[in-house]
């Protein structure tokens, strides 16, 4: 038995009751800790929380204080075009909070917000924001800012338990609402600066149509021309400046003026809670949020040589925390076009021209409201929810917080139609629809999209069986016990699994090729696919959308990368019921069948001998032939891990990859082959640019191939040191230029292309840091460092049992120790003749 010198007990105690504290506070998340967080992932900072009908808040600020400046340079929703030298969140974790920054050179001035929560009551507890302003090196003296905060209540229609009142407390130099929810209860939000009062504050509250309550920025201008008393001025020099008029009303704007730097806080407290929320609390409760996220980033994605610590870890932590910072939640209906066409089956020659008459003759219908908690790949071009990007976000989320990633997996998969169907885009509601153009607003059931959120689940499956180390934040599925003991991750895994089946065998039966009308060569009879949708331009539901296939489409052709991903999934499907047990098992044996036949179509179907490449099929002459665009499409098969190391194509590929003429790049691999007649041109999307998504896949796969024995092996580990190398360089410098993560990379400059603060999927290169160096320069020390982080990380995963056990063994001491002394003082008081007991 461990024995410990008594002088040591008091300080043990105290340390063990305190741990036992932060575990409990660390416990993995619930709904109510989840409730809420910046949210509204579309504006420059919104709150709200996961509720359907609820409290929506937002910031806007301009320079001036005339109604013409105002409105050309109100920021409010992120937009490419503002002209900003970079913002976003230089650390943020959902559980606790973060910091963003905003550096804004149209109104000569950075707006830092400091977003923090607390826990208390039975109603999502309390948060807080300090904000910020900083006027920038060029700004002229005496800058003026004006700040606006908009608090708007929807649902207030519904009854008397609903409403939000605002008022101006001029006497004490704040401002103050209270409001009440069904779900959240009585609340109070103040504003408040702690350094010197208000100089201008003006509160103005009305009713609007709860339908507009999302655009609060072109209220806001409304309200500004209607509430204008000097008439006799021309509109555009008149000072801006809200009627004051606060009260009870769905829709209250706080504007602040400030001339200079300023900082005040906007504090939500819940009357669930015991306390409310104060500046000092939320003081505290930042600085405990970044400490929390620092020390966690280091033992979750720890930079790893070539790249030292320090701007590289910088340039990491701003990766994952915008890529956090961007999970948004959205509620309201969407568009789909339920007509089922026949022409939709795509079985003519001509499929894409009648396909195309019958969308512009059906009329979409708006569906039930539904609500989806999602990572957005890029909050001013794209601040919605994509099937195909979001297994990519959550392959970064799992490793930092396995169940939040398992929430925003749920999510998605309620989603899910009767039918299988999760539509590719969740455009929820008209604040998502407004930042979509109308052509891509209608969804279609019979599209698809790459499943990439199976590849989530089969690295979560390795994580909860111990095959990968977990060290994020404290999770209900990964037992600390040793061996794993993972009944929890089971029992989910055992909830989720028929919808899975359900959408695995929808993209079986929707996206099937046509094998019985055509000569295939080989055996390969009935594992043949291909994406539904297309037009000769365009595959959109691939996830590639402009990279080349044949021309013109045909009903009979085969896709590649369709028949992979199908692949993929009965992989994951197998593993899955491996996994569960019992039941299951006579499932893994079918899924374990359907991969062998796929593995077998992709040989047979795909393989060109002539290219040394996977190509897609199509029909000429009523014959079975191969189109060959060499690129991303051709790796497929590897990148989803359906060729074994000795596979007799591997070579081959592996040489695609590292031919410069062909996909290899400074900047890492081409999306199309230099050779091919169309790279480089028109859209120019997948036709050459670097996407890191891709590249990550490839990364991993030839991680695999170095750490296996293979003929392979060597080969692989080279083109993976100097891939890693390519990739991490490219998105670093761009950043460092730019201030921002872009959608795609030149292949021949590096400079980022398209859509700016893309933190979506180009966020993979966080993992990519973390990848271990396989390179002969890597030192000993490299390799102690990563050991000792390893040894960090097992201890805070497995440090609660064992400080459990000594706590247990404390006790046992102690109670004999008590016993022993009660038990003396017992005999001592017989001895001399003192009844204690009586």
């Amino acid at each position: 038995m461990l024995t410990l010198p008594s002088k040591h007990f008091p300080f043990l105690l105290c340390t063990l009751f305190s741990i036992c504290i932060f575990a409990e506070q660390s416990s993995f998340p619930t709904n109510s800790f989840l409730l809420w967080g910046p949210y509204r992932s579309n504006l420059y900072f919104g709150v709200r929380p996961r509720l359907q009908k609820s409290l929506l808040v937002g910031l806007m600020w301009a320079q001036g204080e005339d109604y013409e400046s105002v409105k050309k340079n109100l920021r409010y929703t992120c937009e490419q075009g503002d002209g900003m030298k970079g913002y976003g969140w230089r650390a943020f974790d959902p559980r606790n909070g973060g910091v963003q920054t905003v550096h804004d050179p149209g109104n000569h001035i950075d707006i830092t917000t400091e977003f923090a929560k607390a826990e208390g009551g039975n109603n999502g507890g309390h948060w807080g924001v300090r904000i910020r302003g900083t006027p920038r090196s060029d700004a002229f003296t005496n800058l003026k800012t004006t700040v606006v905060l908009n608090f708007a209540m929807e649902n207030m229609h519904g009854g008397s338990d609903t409403g939000l009142e605002c008022a101006s407390l001029f006497s004490k130099a704040k401002i103050e609402c209270r409001g009440e929810n069904e779900e959240l209860g009585g609340f109070e939000i103040h504003i408040q600066d702690q350094k010197q009062p208000f100089s201008k504050m003006y509160v103005r509250s009305s009713m609007v149509p709860e339908e507009n309550l999302w655009d609060a920025k072109s209220i806001l201008m409304a309200q500004l021309r209607n509430d204008s008393t000097r008439s006799e001025i021309p509109l555009s020099s008149r000072i801006l400046a809200l009627a004051n008029e606060p009260g009870e009303g769905n829709m209250h704007f706080v504007q602040l003026v400030f001339t200079g730097s300023f900082s005040f806080d906007v504090l939500f407290s819940s009357d669930s809670a015991p306390a409310e929320m104060t500046s000092n609390m939320l003081s505290a409760r930042i600085k405990d949020a970044l400490a929390s996220f620092s020390s966690r980033f280091d033992i979750v994605y720890r930079t790893r040589a070539p790249f030292q610590p320090g701007i590289y870890t910088e340039f990491s932590q701003s990766l994952l925390s915008n890529l956090l910072g961007g999970i948004g939640y959205f509620y309201g209906n969407s568009k789909v076009d339920l007509s089922h066409a026949p022409e939709y089956n795509e079985k003519t020659t001509n499929f894409w021209k009648e396909t195309a008459e019958a969308q512009s003759r059906n009329r979409p219908a708006f569906t039930k409201p539904a609500e989806l908690l999602t990572s957005v790949p890029s909050r001013p071009f794209f601040p919605r929810g994509f099937l195909w990007d979001e297994g990519f976000h959550l392959l970064i989320i799992l490793d930092y917080d396995m169940d939040l990633a398992m929430v925003i997996i749920t999510n998605w998969l309620n989603l899910m139609d009767d039918d299988g169907w999760i539509a590719r885009e969740q455009i929820l509601g008209a604040e998502a629809r407004s930042k979509v153009p109308t052509e891509f607003q209608t969804q279609y059931p019979h599209h698809g999209n790459p499943p990439t959120m199976y590849l989530v689940l089969d690295a979560f499956i390795d994580r909860v069986t111990g095959k990968f180390p977990y060290f994020g934040h404290p999770s209900k599925y990964v037992s600390s016990a040793l061996p794993p003991q993972p009944q929890a991750a089971r029992d989910f895994m055992l909830r989720i699994c028929p919808l899975l089946k359900r959408h695995y065998e929808w993209f079986r039966r929707t996206q099937a090729g046509d094998m019985e009308s055509y000569d295939r060569p080989g055996h390969s009879s009935n594992e043949g696919y291909r994406w539904r949708g297309r037009t000769p331009q365009h595959t959109l539901t691939s996830g590639l959308d402009d990279y080349p296939r044949a021309i013109p489409p045909h009903p009979g052709e085969l896709h590649i990368d369709a028949l992979s991903w199908i692949g993929s999934m009965a992989g994951v499907m197998e593993s899955i019921a491996n996994f569960i047990g019992g039941d299951r098992q006579n499932d893994a044996s079918v899924f374990a069948d359907h991969k062998v036949n796929i593995q077998r179509s992709i040989e047979e179907l795909h393989w060109s001998e002539e290219d040394q490449a996977y190509c897609d099929a199509t029909i000429e002459n009523g014959k079975h032939i191969l189109i060959c665009h060499k690129g991303y499409i051709s790796l497929f098969p590897f990148l989803l891990g359906l060729m074994g190391p000795r596979n007799n194509h591997l070579g081959a590929v592996l040489n695609l990859i590292r031919d410069e003429n062909e996909l290899w790049s400074p900047h890492g691999l081409r999306s199309l082959s230099q050779h091919d007649k169309f790279y480089g041109t028109d859209e120019n999307y997948w036709r050459g640019p670097v996407w890191i998504n891709i590249n990550y896949l490839a990364l991993q796969q030839l991680l695999n191939l170095a750490q296996s024995p293979s003929p392979y092996q060597q080969q692989a580990q080279e083109i993976y040191t100097s891939l890693r190398l390519n990739i991490v360089s490219t998105v670093f410098e761009s950043w460092q230029e730019t201030g921002f993560a872009w959608e795609q990379y030149n292949p021949d400059t590096g400079s980022g292309r398209r859509t700016q603060y893309f933190t979506g999927w180009t966020a993979l290169v966080v993992k990519i840091l973390a990848m271990p160096d396989l390179s002969p320069q890597s030192t000993n020390q490299e390799r102690v460092i990563a050991n000792r982080i390893e040894r960090k990380g097992k201890w805070e995963s497995n440090g609660l049992v064992l400080f459990s056990g000594l706590f247990l063994i404390l006790i046992i001491v102690i109670r004999r120790k008590l016993l022993a002394v009660w038990r003396w003082r017992r005999g001592w008081a017989r001895v001399s003749g003192v009844d204690h007991e009586a």
